[in-house]
């Protein structure tokens, strides 16, 4: 099959299907004559397990060891229950850090009393929080980044 027909079954765009070339995660296919690149069903099958993995948010460093592990069964149940261990520990983290987050902002918005005859309660303790110093503020990404990878 040729890379749209591939992408397509995969559900995916033919960028897609490159970039995983490129990174070595899905091997060459063979080509036509006319360099047309032709795949065959255990493409698809890799693709498939690929796209399954990134929607489980899995980095493709972890994808690549997850694919190194599947070529030796025999040896490698141990080590993947160990790599979805930090992988559950990573979304706990992720977990803590987006229920923090949640806190402040509902904090923030409970001090909003909707009255524009006056300053922004909200944009206030921004103000705030900024002009003090040492003060930091932490984006959802920065709170993902400290607990491990955003």
């Amino acid at each position: 099959m040729k890379i749209g027909e591939l992408a397509a079954k995969a559900e995916c765009d033919v960028q897609t299907v490159r970039f995983y070339e490129r990174e070595g995660l899905l091997e060459a296919p063979l080509r036509e004559s006319s360099n047309h690149r032709l795949y065959a069903a255990h493409h698809l099958e890799r693709l498939r397990f690929i796209r399954q993995c990134r929607s489980l948010e899995i980095p493709l460093t972890e994808i690549r060891q997850l694919l190194d592990y599947a070529a030796a069964p025999d040896h490698s149940c141990a080590q993947v229950d160990t790599l979805l261990d930090r992988d559950i520990e990573h979304v706990h983290r992720r977990l803590r850090a987006l229920r923090e987050l949640d806190k402040q902002l509902r904090s923030l918005r409970a001090r909003c009393d909707g009255d524009a005859s006056h300053a922004c309660a909200i944009l206030e303790s921004f103000m705030d929080a900024s002009a003090k110093e040492g003060a930091s503020c932490c984006s959802a990404t920065e709170m993902c980044a400290e607990a491990g990878r955003s």
